[in-house]
């Protein structure tokens, strides 16, 4: 994953791009309705990758902006639209509280809806 880097005058800091996936992933799997991270799509990270953070979201860092790809399933009966929504605004404001810089878009993956009787 990319990482974020930032001149300050004190120095240099760099925030790996598995911090802010870990980050993001924490705070989508808080959201209300989200019964766990999905799998993202193989790449050779994915496949290769041992944290469930690194699966679940994809960082895409340039210059001037940070994407996040989210891959989640949701809790059977969760309103779509809703819960995607809240997980857009939960994973924004979560990243960009611990990193201080902006989040330009959340892209939420909506990979399968789960019923009580999956989870078991």
């Amino acid at each position: 994953m990319e990482a974020k880097e930032f001149k300050t005058s004190e120095g240099t800091c760099i925030i790996s791009g598995d911090v802010i996936a870990s980050i993001a992933a924490t705070a989508a799997s808080e959201v209300p309705g989200v019964a766990s991270l999905a799998s993202r799509p193989a790449d050779l990270r994915g496949i290769v990758s041992t944290t469930q953070s690194n699966k679940s979201v994809r960082v895409m860092n340039t210059e001037n902006e940070t994407v996040l790809d989210v891959y989640v399933d949701l809790q059977t009966g969760a309103k779509i639209q809703e819960t995607a929504s809240q997980i857009q605004q939960s994973v924004k404001i979560a990243v960009q509280s611990m990193t201080g810089k902006p989040v330009t878009r959340v892209n939420v993956h909506i990979e399968g809806m789960v019923s009580p009787e999956d989870k078991k």
